[in-house]
C-alpha cells in the first residue's frame, strides 16, 4: 500500500467518525450550550467580580459595626454576674470568625474571577496566534 492510498483511507475514517459523531447530537444541542464552542463573556465575569469586591469591602466597614457594642455588653454582663455574659462573648467570637471568613471569600471571589479574565485574555491570543488559518488547514484535509 502507498503513502498515498494509505492517507486516502485515514483521511476517509477521519470523516466518517466526524460524520458520526455530528449526526449522534442530540436535538436539544446536547447541553453545550447549542453552538459547541466554548464562550466566556469577560463582561460578566468582570461583574461578578466587582459585585464581589463591593460586598468585600462593605462587609469590612458595616459587618463589624455592633462587635464593639456586642463585646462591651458581653464584658460587663460577665461583670454584673449574669451567666448570659459568657454566651453574648461567644457570639460576639462567632460572629468575628463567620464575618472574616465571609469577607476573606468574597476576596477569593474576586480575585479568581479577575484572573480568571485576565487568564482567559491572554489563552485567546496565544490560540489565535498560534493557529494555522482554517483555508490553510483545508489545504491538507483536500
Amino acid at each position: 500500500m502507498t503513502f498515498e492510498q494509505e492517507w486516502a483511507e485515514l483521511r476517509a475514517a477521519a470523516a466518517q467518525r466526524t460524520a458520526m459523531q455530528i449526526n449522534s447530537v442530540p436535538a436539544d444541542g446536547g447541553g453545550g450550550g447549542g453552538s459547541g464552542d466554548l464562550v466566556v463573556n469577560r463582561d460578566d465575569l468582570g461583574a461578578i467580580g466587582n459585585d464581589a469586591y463591593a460586598l468585600r469591602t462593605r462587609l469590612s466597614k458595616e459587618g463589624d459595626l455592633a462587635r464593639p457594642s456586642t463585646f462591651d455588653a458581653a464584658i460587663a454582663l460577665t461583670n454584673g454576674n449574669f451567666a448570659c455574659g459568657s454566651a453574648v462573648l461567644k457570639v460576639h467570637d462567632f460572629w468575628q470568625t463567620h464575618l472574616k471568613t465571609l469577607v476573606d471569600s468574597c476576596a477569593q471571589i474576586s480575585n479568581h474571577l479577575d484572573y480568571s479574565k485576565a487568564q482567559h485574555a491572554k489563552d485567546e491570543l496565544k490560540v489565535q496566534g498560534d493557529l494555522a488559518p482554517i483555508s490553510k488547514l483545508t489545504e491538507y484535509m483536500n
